[in-house]
């Protein structure tokens, strides 16, 4: 008989597949790497698409200057772009609201967006394309658009592994699996080098050092296998989400993907069927599960699992199953055939069993008569051991102690005897049938309330009491009628089998209700860590929970930022820092049941959230038990909640205090910049003033031009300090546009040196710059301002008399401008934070300065796209002999003069 649909599912594909005819379709051009031809194959694609009547707009398609792919765009509308400002120039972008404004007027349009993991420029809609993408779909407009292997989010760390670069545009696997189409272009290695060589992938001078880094014989291969393998597990899934959708084809397994099912069972081969599945999986480099059935026996002898099972399933997890589950099920053989089919795996790895009675089939016969389309291998049985051996070994069960089995039998026992007593004044006025329904409604009620045994015992107690009591001639066991045996015999297969059917139904439903008070006691904790604000009150949850559920203490441990463990309050669970520590930072459990440390009283996990390990969760299970396979689920997804709700609070922290560091930086950059206006005109007119006394005539006596030297250059140092702080205050509001134009390095140090010569009069300057150096494109005035800051700076806190370096030295994609002097060199450890605002080398000093010279450096270099830092020279004996300041300048493509140098 066919299980029933479950009517939740059923609503639930319903409401998605209505959710999924309102958004538009996703196409996704998948390939290798760049030069398999993703865009010509998604143009000529939209060709044939236009050619059959649907509307077609090119939103944006990089061609890369490919004369093919630039022919294929001729009879294609495009959409305009949107030029959006980018520091001193003008990017092109997609226009996200033409595009929803065509799709608006196209109902069945179709908008082509290539280079699917695109950074957009700063000012559009949404940092990523892959995101204009999901805005058009959620519009209802179809999208087709193309990605290459190394920008999915799951393979950019292996992609970067194989090829040594890093490639910062990603998209979400999530993203690329929900399209609804994948298409792969798929091209050999050797063709694509050639097409390389050709110029058809890239420029001359590009291809040339893409074939040296990137486009190796090596990387090609691995990126295709990559692209093939991603995509394959993208059908498959796709495939069993087709069979459990449909109930006629989820009746076999289909076997194009090899997987193995490992049985797991009771007995001592359980472990050897479980490591040869292992092998066998790993020499076939296939997917592999382990799956043991507990039965209703199995379920009213103990409520936890055997201690081989949870031995063996640990066993499982730790050799590299893909899974691992419990099922219960009064029928071993069609849980797993079911399982199976579910899950799509060819071949059933089993112990060999040998039948309890002649006409009982094995669980391997019964698979067979019940799927054939499995294949099923059997494992040897392990040699057998003396049952004294058995009898000595000891068993770590975590199970309750078992309780006594008479009483169940000796409550049947009373109950028929209760029956009996009750029915004999009646045997004159009931019939026969009654009375046998009597003494069956007896085996019900004693399979409910005690079970299997006392039920069987029941029914054949209910039927000698009917044969002896009731069946003429009474108070005896003969029979006078014949066909009174058959009665006794229906009698006794119909109470047999409703005592079997109760008493199974009945540990169903107590496994079912166990099921639902542990989901709805998850839900209750996840509904109460959202609304935590406090770590505190997330360990009062947790501890809540764990308490109610396994009646076990429970201690949280988080880690502070310095990745420091620090116990929460609300212990109730002696914690073992050595452990905690070992676990925290292997992020694997530890003590308690597990393989590491596990003469620890207590079970350590760690709190593993999507961003880091949070610190660990200390239980102490009631008596020293260990917990097991299931209890051990729940630990960890309460373990899981717990870390998210520490992740929440953490980033709510953060987000507040940048808000705070925000609003405190706005509000002192306005109040800096107001003083600084208000100052500005009085200090004019002071310096000016101080240079007038200086040249009035008669000259002053000595003494007062002394005091007009002192007070002109404390109103010049002041003047400085003020254009520092417009200066800065400027630079962060983003007001400064910068006026680059390509200019020789050499005029840029020399103006510097010109400009600072008072300060660094008393210091000796070499300046080594080589000849071959490119020229930069740079703001000279704001370039000229951080070397004279720099310059200054080494003055200051350097001896009279001491040597100032210059040097620069060009690199592939940069030029590095160092600066060094002889000095005492940059506090240890605070090297990053001379270059924050009002920070300086020493807290208390005689040296004038309120720190915003490094600042306004590292604000100038960076608008520029390049980098400054800053550390300690030391000589042989490990002395600091000095500070050294290096800049890295971006090098672009200096304009080639092509006019005629002729006179005219």
């Amino acid at each position: 008989m066919q299980d029933r649909p479950d009517p939740d599912a059923l609503l639930q594909r319903i409401q998605q597949e209505q959710a999924q005819q309102q958004r538009g379709r996703l196409k996704v051009f998948f390939g290798a790497c760049a030069g398999v031809g993703k865009t010509f194959a998604m143009l000529s694609a939209a060709r044939a698409a236009q050619a059959q009547g649907t509307p077609v707009t090119i939103g944006v398609v990089e061609t890369h200057g490919r004369a093919d792919t630039e022919a294929l765009t001729a009879h294609l509308p495009r959409l305009p772009l949107r030029a959006l400002p980018y520091k001193d120039r003008t990017l092109p972008e997609f226009d996200l609201d033409a595009a929803l404004a065509w799709g608006a007027e196209h109902p069945e349009g179709l908008v082509l967006l290539d280079e699917l993991a695109h950074s957009n420029a700063a000012g559009s809609r949404h940092p990523k394309r892959w995101q204009d993408a999901e805005e058009l779909l959620a519009a209802g407009i179809d999208v087709w658009s193309t990605m290459n292997v190394q920008h999915l989010e799951s393979l950019n760390d292996i992609v970067s592994g194989i090829t040594g670069i890093r490639v910062w545009e990603t998209v979400p696997d999530q993203f690329f699996d929900a399209a609804d189409e994948v298409v792969v272009v798929d091209l050999p290695p050797d063709e694509l080098l050639a097409r390389l060589k050709a110029g058809k992938v890239y420029l001359p001078q590009q291809a040339e050092r893409a074939a040296a880094n990137f486009f190796r014989k090596g990387n090609l291969l691995a990126l295709r296998e990559l692209a093939l393998r991603r995509t394959a597990d993208r059908v498959d899934d796709e495939m069993r989400a087709y069979r459990r959708a449909s109930s006629t084809t989820a009746e076999a397994v289909w076997p194009n993907r090899e997987a193995l099912l490992a049985c797991v069972g009771t007995g001592d081969n359980a472990e050897k069927v479980v490591r040869s599945c292992a092998r066998l999986a790993a020499q076939l480099d296939l997917p592999w599960h382990a799956v043991h059935v507990e039965t209703p026996e199995q379920q009213g002898r103990s409520a936890t699992l055997h201690p081989q099972v949870e031995r063996t399933l640990k066993i499982a997890q730790q050799l590299g199953a893909a899974a691992y589950a419990v099922l219960p099920a009064a029928q071993p053989a069609q849980a797993l055939v079911r399982y199976a089919r579910e899950h799509n795996l060819v071949r059933v790895v089993m112990g060999r069993s040998t039948r309890r009675w002649p006409w009982q089939a094995t669980l391997a016969e019964q698979i067979g008569h019940s799927a054939s389309d499995l294949d099923l291998l059997q494992v040897g049985t392990l040699p057998s051991r003396s049952a004294a051996t058995d009898r000595k070994a000891p068993r770590t069960s975590t199970a309750a102690p078992r309780a006594a089995f008479w009483p169940g039998y000796i409550a049947a026992a009373l109950a028929c005897c209760i029956a009996a007593v009750i029915a004999t004044p009646l045997a004159n006025v009931l019939e026969l049938t009654n009375i046998v329904m009597l003494f069956l409604l007896v085996v019900v009620g004693v399979a409910l309330r005690f079970g299997r045994g006392p039920a069987i015992m029941a029914a054949f107690l209910g039927v000698g009491f009917f044969d002896f009591f009731f069946v003429p001639p009474r108070f005896n066991f003969a029979v006078s009628d014949a066909q009174y045996l058959v009665t006794f015999a229906v009698m006794l297969v119909v109470a047999l089998v409703v005592g079997q059917l109760t008493a199974g139904l009945k540990v169903q439903a107590k496994a079912a209700t166990d099921r639902e008070h542990r989901v709805r006691s998850l839900y209750d904790m996840a509904r109460d860590l959202s609304a935590a604000l406090l770590p505190e009150q997330v360990a009062e949850i947790g501890a809540r929970f764990i308490t109610g559920e396994f009646s076990a203490g429970s201690t949280l441990v988080v880690a502070d930022d310095d990745n420091r463990l620090q116990v929460l309050p609300g212990s109730t669970a002696p914690v073992d820092m050595a452990v905690a520590q070992w676990a925290f930072e292997r992020g694997e459990p530890a003590g308690r049941g597990t393989d590491t440390l596990h003469s620890s009283p207590t079970l350590v996990l760690p709190l593993k959230a999507p961003m880091r390990i949070r610190g660990v969760l200390v239980v102490a299970m009631p008596q020293g038990q260990v917990p097991g396979v299931e209890p051990r689920r729940l630990l960890q997804t309460c373990a899981s909640l717990l870390a998210i709700s520490l992740e929440r609070i953490h980033y709510i922290d953060v987000a507040q205090k940048s808000t705070v560091q925000m609003e405190s930086e706005r509000l002192r950059n306005s109040l800096l910049s107001a003083i600084s206006h208000d100052l500005r005109t009085p200090l004019a007119s002071l310096v000016g003033l101080a240079e007038s006394l200086a040249m009035v005539q008669p000259p002053l006596p000595a003494h007062q031009q002394e005091l007009t030297g002192a007070i002109q250059q404390s109103a010049q140092r002041m003047s400085a300090l003020v254009n520092n702080l417009l200066d800065m205050a400027r630079l962060e509001a983003g007001a400064v546009q910068l006026n680059k134009a390509w200019q020789p390095l050499e005029e840029v140090v020399g103006s510097a040196l010109a400009a600072s010569a008072p300060a660094i009069a008393a210091h000796r300057v070499e300046v080594t710059l080589p000849d071959d150096l490119p020229l930069l494109q740079i703001d000279a005035a704001l370039m000229e301002r951080v070397l004279v800051n720099l310059l200054e700076n080494a003055a200051k806190y350097t001896p009279a008399d001491t040597t100032i370096h210059i040097s620069a030295q060009p690199q592939s994609d940069a030029v590095a401008l160092t600066l060094t002097d002889e000095g005492p060199g940059l506090p240890k450890g605070r090297e990053e934070l001379l270059f924050e605002k009002f920070e300086r080398g020493a807290r208390e000093s005689a040296t004038p300065g309120v720190g915003l010279g490094l600042a306004i450096c590292r604000a100038i270099v960076q608008a520029h796209g390049g980098s400054i830092r800053g550390d300690t020279i030391h000589n042989v004996q490990g002395q600091p002999a000095g500070a050294r300041f290096t800049l890295l300048l971006p090098r672009g493509t200096p304009p080639t003069d092509l006019g005629d140098d002729t006179d005219a």
